[in-house]
């Protein structure tokens, strides 16, 4: 096997090859536009030929996320992929995997909504993945993608993050950056771990009875409240040092801008184009991208403010992250929003002409 390859491919494409390059154990999902391509790229590469990758096409989203709990609570490194619906589905097996300090990875390639909406690209779902989205007081890592490259790098960090902290992590991306095509430096292929390594890295995971141990046992089920309250109160205290320690994000021509337009994945992209516009328009902007939109880079949001004229969100959604925007900028700079609904995405003129109308 080729231990580095560039080529042009799909960013669903480029989950599932980096998955297998990354000695992932186990992929459960069931397809939904806009992100089928990614069962269907391990459906016709058979890493179970390869690696031992298991793939399995499950009978739903509900039965996809409780193989990820099992696999994952073995110690294995599995994920799961859907969109928008098919991840509302999972709430309450993800949920469950918080609560359980489960490690896994669940890949969201958003589409309009409500309900089943439409099938274009959208970034409606940020509320659901930064606020937890089942029930309890928990939080999900989440890592948003704003390239093929990054589909494909984000896949091993989602592992690290998600073993480092037994929390489950998201990649939220959309259908822009699922269907969309560039060239990808795929990662080396590594091994699987065996059997020995996962219980000497996982010795929490339930992998049978040993002479040292008892068995463990798997669960976010707790009946005495003094005890679940110990458990909920150790939780915030691991959500705490991921804030203090993981938050990640990117800034591009902000140190001498006026306004600096604050989005994320394929919004970022667009925000990219309407910047160089904008400039050849007289109107100085940059831009400050979200990685990570839990842990959200709070103080980082807030220093870029210090100074502009003002700050533009740009999302394609009616307005979601501009609330934790506007919580780390607290009023010293105004705020404002520019967003499309139902699957329409963008155009870069219409961020400028949003830019324009914060201007005046």
């Amino acid at each position: 096997m080729a231990e580095q390859e560039v080529t042009l491919m799909k960013g669903n494409e480029a989950i599932a090859r980096a998955a297998v390059r990354c000695g992932v154990d186990g992929y459960f999902g069931y397809p939904i536009t806009p992100q089928s391509e990614v069962i269907e790229t391990l459906a016709l590469d058979k890493p179970w030929e390869t690696t031992g990758m298991v793939v399995v096409q499950a009978e739903s989203e509900v039965a996809s996320i409780n193989m990820v709990y099992g696999a994952a609570g073995a110690g294995k490194r599995a994920f799961t992929s859907s969109s928008s619906p098919g991840i509302a589905l999972m709430q309450e097996g993800i949920s469950y995997m918080a609560g359980a300090e489960i490690p896994g990875v669940v890949v969201n390639v958003q589409r309009g909504g409500p309900g089943l909406g439409t099938i274009q690209p959208s970034q409606s779902d940020y509320f659901q993945a930064t606020r937890g989205g089942g029930n309890g007081d928990y939080n999900v890592i989440v890592l948003a993608p704003a390239s093929v490259q990054e589909m494909a790098d984000f896949v091993d960090l989602s592992f690290n993050l998600a073993f480092k902290y037994r929390n489950p992590v998201m990649i939220l991306s959309d259908g822009v950056i699922g269907q969309m095509m560039e060239r990808v430096v795929l990662p080396p292929y590594r091994p699987r771990r065996t059997e020995e390594e996962i219980r000497r890295e996982c010795p929490w995971a339930t992998m049978g009875r040993t002479k040292d141990r008892r068995p463990n046992i798997m669960t976010s089920l707790e009946l005495k409240s003094e005890v679940m309250e110990v458990h909920n109160l150790h939780l915030q205290e691991k959500y705490r040092k991921i804030r203090e320690t993981e938050v990640r994000y990117d800034t591009w021509q902000c140190d001498d801008a006026d306004y600096v337009i604050v989005a994320f994945g394929s919004a970022a992209r667009l925000a990219q184009k309407a910047i160089d516009m904008a400039r050849d328009c007289g109107i100085k902007a940059g831009l400050f991208r979200p990685i990570t939109l839990w842990p959200f880079p709070t103080e980082q949001i807030a220093a870029v403010a210090q100074g502009r004229k003002g700050i533009l969100v740009v999302e394609i959604n009616a307005g979601q992250m501009v609330e934790d925007v506007r919580l780390a900028v607290n009023g010293s700079t105004p705020v404002g929003h520019f967003g499309r609904l139902g699957g329409i995405v963008p155009e870069p003129d219409e961020i400028v002409d949003a830019l324009r109308k914060m201007e005046n």
